[in-house]
């Protein structure tokens, strides 16, 4: 092997690419590959006209975030759905769960909290149904 293909080599074997966080990270990646990039940063930069490019970006990130570990269930949040799969009828949610339900997904699954509308039993199915494995995980089921 050549001295040249060696440094070659190097350079492409150190080369990392960073995990994309969301949406965002990965359109920017893929107009990096393309040139699409390349050819907005020149028009904006022979224009004056920013391409606005890094805040919808960081709005794809925020809207459609990719999702990293789950952390463990605490204690506290294990007893709470210990008595909610023990009282839960398998129809709805009654409004004394919804917040801290929506709270211990929140926090495992490291989302912005919000509480899903009780008009949106899918939503509500998924995050049950979330919760349902992370807390057959914590039992070692």
């Amino acid at each position: 092997m050549s001295e040249k293909q060696s440094k070659s080599t190097a350079k492409k074997s150190t080369k990392t690419t960073k995990k994309s966080k969301g949406l965002g990270d990965t359109v920017e990646k893929v107009t990096k590959a393309t040139g699409i990039k390349a050819a907005v940063d020149w028009f904006s930069d022979a224009t004056g006209i920013d391409c606005g490019c890094d805040a919808r970006k960081a709005k794809l990130n925020e809207l459609f975030p990719y999702k990293s570990k789950v952390l463990c269930l605490e204690k506290e949040e294990y007893d709470t759905l210990q008595e909610f799969f023990r009282t839960f009828d398998n129809r709805e949610v009654k409004e004394k769960w919804q917040e801290p339900l929506s709270k211990i997904h929140a926090r495992i699954f490291q989302h912005k909290y919000y509480v899903p509308c009780t008009c949106s039993p899918k939503e509500w199915n998924r995050v049950i149904q979330d919760l349902k494995k992370v807390h057959k995980e914590y039992e070692g089921a």
